[in-house]
């Protein structure tokens, strides 16, 4: 066997992805099944075309008859990473495998397939025969691993089997790879590269064939023409078009221990080896005789072994470095990875004496093999929603690291300490962990991967009650990923009332002094995508606009939604817990409160209102948070005064409409402030607005917002009452007099308009229908232009509040093609209470439809709203968010209490036929849905209970009403108990009422919140 290929460097900037997309993650369920389909499409395998030749139309009867032999043991699978691990992220993606033994049910895929974390697989056969997958092997290093799946569950078809046979693996044979139309020949190489800190394959050989295979083939036998798999296809360069073959010998001995029932031996020297040709062993300090020694008893080698990498803290740490060149492994000569790791393999816990070349001296090192199966990873921490683990040998070598350390999966850190307590390990960091409050703010010592020479320091929020705090262990008899809860936080965290003082400053920047004093800024946490939420943190500037009672008024881009946790800090020194009292539903405005006693003397106080609205060319103050957290101030003018204009999202959410923003010379960069007179009152707000660009990418930017318009609201809320507001449900935008001319509107109408009080010689047309099924969406038309409201001119959005957020019924005059029309119209009440209930499937954040969503849909369907999917779920899979479901198993859904109704029956169903092979569908549910175009579709979903469980929650109305009297957010009130009544008992089998430091009150229903709650029953 000739290895002269190994002179030119290993190809790189391969991917597993990208190699001929040999593992392919499909966003959209439908796309999925058709490449599915075209995966066991096996047709092609029969087509031979030899490499610089023409195509033939007639194929050798030889492998005729092969290949259909071959492609019934072929099959292709889908699978789920439930959870992010390791080197691979979360997601579902589709491979192949073949069934290596029959009677045991056994299939061999590659490693990257059967995947080191937690999965969820399925094999689809030759006949669309689908069986569940349990993973029982995954090889540490080596890119193969081994599913096993319940023989008799196949009905319809003979099952084959594939036999390994490594040793006929020849250069030079002829070969074909399931889903590869081209007959291929085979040389040899080193291991591909996929890439730093993605899953690597070393110290082994890989074939070669000179030809791309098609997505999804990761796993397919590499097959000979007797029907033997020789190589096992896993991967390919994106550039050129070829191959790479994973050989067979270490494959086929790790089958026979399985087999046996045994584990499977690996030894490791935590060492990287490669193959280096004997011209460049000669510049090493190889020396001649010792060279002409090996060549004459292994007269085909043309290389040996040298030490590419050796990792700090492992067994060879300081016994072996960078090209020494082995030459014998406990007296036995070495020519290749085989030869050395068969002695390695076999001897774990063991010593073994390795002869090397160092430069010009030969020395002889004892080193103790480690246990391979010790330095990989069998158990993951879930807490604060992040994924953690141990740094898994192959992490380790792409970064040459230690093996061990803790490594925050979701983004790659490496964690040194944790509230000051060192982490080394998985372990510690469990131990950390429990020591912490609930709430708690703790210091956060890591580095990154990539750049290990930079420690950093961040506050971390240890989140004990939304999220789950447990350790999940691998069983690989079942290849599920077992959960152990950990014990309940030791308290929650409570605050003592501290004194701050505010920073002073002098004459030259007032009127800053006068307002410091009422700037906050405020984090906050979320546990959920609710309400088209795109990300689970954000931050600002809030104003206090009351201390007694206390309140904070601040914009929807730093309180989004209603449920989450809120901190507010004072004087950039003091940081307590705050609670959401109020979402504005027009303006871009929340109202949060906190405990002032917290506070003791701290000189805080409230902004005071001006009486005078901005006008375009007033002067004004513009004071706000600058992003180093100090203030900054500008004396500047009012340049303009326009409408603010805001896109549809995806997925759907609040948005502000219908009304002005205020534009100033020159405007500065802050996170958020005021306008303010000279004197300190305040005439607006710098507010900030989120929205999306016409690519739908996030994008946010600061306006100028009249405070005048809040005073009403603000009003109510320090009278402890609740705002009462109306209405339209339509999106207007103004409009030029010359345009609503050219619509019709009459030269008696624009004398009235231009002599009108306060007239801005405009009118606004109606450029959206917010709710079709409203008073207003039903007579109302896109296009309509506005004339009167209740007799009023209406020539600006600030006429808006006085015309209709404050009436019942409105009295409309509107031109609509050329014609005055008069409407009666009904306003739409509104309340500061969004999204009140939840609930978690398979995945999948179901709710009732909000208000966002209305927009975006004519014909409102029956059902509820699928608002996200979280990938890896089965929901992500099967579901597209923006969906209505409105049938399950042909029950109607008509909202969450019939849903949950639904899903208990049907799982009912499945108890009862769980012995009745016939009536086995596999454990998938049936789906009707219907997207935002009116379109129905049936979806079929697997559910998965062990990963997934269903879950609900929802406000605590009564815990809330109680909150309004008196507030208390330094303590978490936290009842466990039946919840007697209900008639949904498998949903509710225990409640938990939870009082968080959060934006509202909540508790949780359902099985999983006992689990939720982490031991807190």
């Amino acid at each position: 066997m000739s290895f002269e290929d190994f002179k030119s460097n290993p190809p790189t900037a391969t991917t597993r992805e990208q190699m001929s997309d040999n593992e392919i993650h499909h966003d959209n369920p439908r796309s999925r099944k058709i490449a599915l389909k075209k995966m066991l499409n096996f047709k092609t395998l029969r087509k031979i075309k030899l490499r610089g030749s023409v195509q033939k139309s007639t194929e050798a009867p030889s492998w005729e008859t092969t290949l259909e032999k071959a492609i019934k043991a072929i099959v292709s699978i889908k699978a789920n990473h439930v959870r992010t691990f390791d080197t691979e992220p979360s997601g579902g993606y589709s491979a192949t495998g073949f069934v290596v033994d029959k009677e045991r049910g056994i299939i061999l895929s590659n490693r990257h397939v059967v995947s080191p974390g937690p999965i969820v697989a399925q094999a689809v056969f030759r006949d669309y025969e689908e069986v569940e997958l349990q993973p029982i092997y995954r090889d540490p290093v080596h890119d193969f691993g081994f599913f096993r799946f319940e023989p008799s569950k196949i009905k319809f078809m003979e099952l084959e089997q594939i036999p390994l046979s490594p040793e006929k693996a020849k250069i030079g044979i002829e070969i074909r790879v399931a889903g590869n139309d081209n007959g291929e020949i085979l040389s040899i190489l080193s291991a591909p590269e996929y890439g730093i800190g993605e899953y690597n394959d070393f110290n082994t050989f890989y074939f070669q064939a000179a030809s791309g295979t098609s997505g999804g083939s990761s796993g397919s036998p590499v097959i000979d023409i007797e029907g033997n798999a020789v190589a096992l296809n896993a991967g390919g360069e994106s550039i050129a078009s070829s191959s790479f073959y994973l050989p067979l010998d270490r494959v086929k001995r790790a089958l026979k221990y399985l087999q046996e029932g045994k584990q499977v031996p690996r030894g490791t020297l935590q060492t990287e080896f490669e193959y280096t040709p004997y011209d460049e062993l000669r510049h090493l300090g190889l020396k001649a005789n010792i060279e002409q020694e090996i060549r004459e008893k292994f007269p085909e080698e043309t290389g040996l072994l040298v030490v590419r990498i050796v990792l700090p803290k492992g067994p060879a740490d300081g016994l072996l470095v960078p090209g020494d060149i082995v030459i014998c492994a406990n007296k036995n000569i070495i020519t290749n990875f085989t030869h050395l790791f068969s002695i390695i393999d076999d001897s774990v816990g063991e010593n073994i004496e390795l002869t090397i070349c160092r430069g010009k001296t030969q020395m002889d090192v004892s080193i103790k093999i480690q246990d391979l199966h010790s330095i990989t990873p069998n158990r993951f921490v879930e807490v604060s929603g992040e994924i953690v683990n141990e740094l898994s040998y192959q992490l380790a070598h792409s970064y040459s690291q230690p093996v061990g350390g803790t490594y925050v999966a979701t983004n790659g850190y490496i964690l040194i300490s944790i509230n000051n307590i060192p982490t080394p390990n998985l372990d510690a960091f469990i131990e950390a962990v429990k020591t912490l409050p609930d709430g708690a703010r703790v210091p956060l010592k890591f580095y990154h991967l990539q750049n290990i020479h930079k420690e950093m320091v961040e506050i971390a929020f240890i989140d004990r009650h939304w999220n789950k705090f447990q350790v999940a262990i691998r069983d690989d008899t079942n290849g599920l990923w077992n959960y152990e809860k950990m014990p309940p936080p030791v308290s929650i965290q409570s605050y003592e009332p501290v004194t701050a003082q505010f920073q002073t400053f002098n004459e030259l920047l007032q009127p800053v002094g006068k307002i410091w004093p009422s700037f906050v800024f405020i984090n906050c946490f979320f546990p959920h995508n609710v309400d088209g939420l795109r990300y689970l943190e954000s931050n600002g500037t809030g104003l206090i606009v009351s201390t007694e009672p206390p309140l904070i008024v601040c914009d929807r881009y730093t309180v989004p939604v209603n449920i989450g946790d809120i901190f507010i800090t004072f004087a950039n020194s003091i940081m307590i817990p705050g609670k959401l009292v109020y979402l504005h539903p027009i303006y871009n405005c929340a109202f949060i409160t906190y405990d002032k006693t917290l506070l003791e003397n701290t000189p805080i106080r409230a902004i005071e209102l001006s009486d005078k609205d901005l006008e375009q060319g007033d002067e004004v103050y513009s004071i706000g948070i600058y992003e180093n957290h100090k203030p900054t101030i500008k004396k500047t003018a009012v340049m303009n005064i326009k409408d603010v204009i805001t896109k549809k999202c995806s997925p759907p959410r609040w948005r502000a409409m219908n009304v002005d923003e205020i534009r100033v010379d020159y405007p500065i960069d802050l996170l958020g402030g005021v306008l303010c007179e000279e004197d300190g009152k305040v005439q607006g707000l710098w507010l900030t607005y989120s929205s999306q660009n016409d690519n739908w990418e996030e994008i946010s930017f600061i306006k100028g917002f009249p405070i005048s318009l809040i005073k009403p609201t603000m009003i109510s809320l320090k009278n402890g009452e609740e705002p009462i507001l109306y209405n339209l449900d339509v999106e207007f935008r103004t409009i030029r007099l010359v345009e609503a001319k050219n619509y019709g509107l009459s030269d008696d109408w624009v004398k009235k308009i231009e002599s009108s009080k306060n007239s801005r010689h405009n009118l606004l047309s109606i450029i959206n229908i917010l709710d079709s099924a409203s008073p207003a969406g039903k007579l109302l038309k896109v296009g309509d232009i506005v004339l009167t409201i209740n007799d009023k001119i209406i020539t600006k959005m600030a006429d808006l509040p006085a015309a209709i957020y404050y009436s019942k019924e409105v009295d409309l005059l509107i031109l609509r093609d050329r014609e005055e029309k008069n409407f009666k119209i009904a306003t739409t009440p509104c309340n500061g209470q969004e999204t009140t209930r939840i609930v978690g499937w398979s995945g999948a954040l179901i709710q009732e439809p909000y208000k966002a969503v209305l927009e975006q849909v004519k014909n409102v369907p029956v059902g509820v709203y699928v608002s996200h999917t979280i990938c890896g779920s089965p929901a992500y899979v099967s579901l597209v968010p923006g969906v209505w479901i409105v049938e399950i198993q042909e029950r109607k859904v008509k909202d969450l209490d019939t849903f949950l109704e639904a899903i208990h029956a049907y799982e009912n169903e499945m108890k009862e036929t769980v012995e009745e092979d016939d009536d086995d569908n596999g454990g998938y549910v049936r789906i009707k849905i219907i997207n935002s175009n009116d379109v129905t579709d049936v979806v079929t979903m697997k559910l998965d209970s062990h990963y997934w469980k269903t879950w609900q929650l929802v406000e605590d109305k009564e815990t809330l009403r109680e909150s309004l009297v008196k507030i208390d957010v330094t303590r978490v009130l936290l009842i466990c108990r039946p919840h007697l009544g209900s008639k949904y008992h498998y949903f509710t089998r225990a409640s938990a009422r939870v009082s968080f430091r959060g934006l509202k009150f909540w508790h949780y229903t359902g099985d999983q919140f006992l689990s939720i709650l982490a031991g807190w029953e």
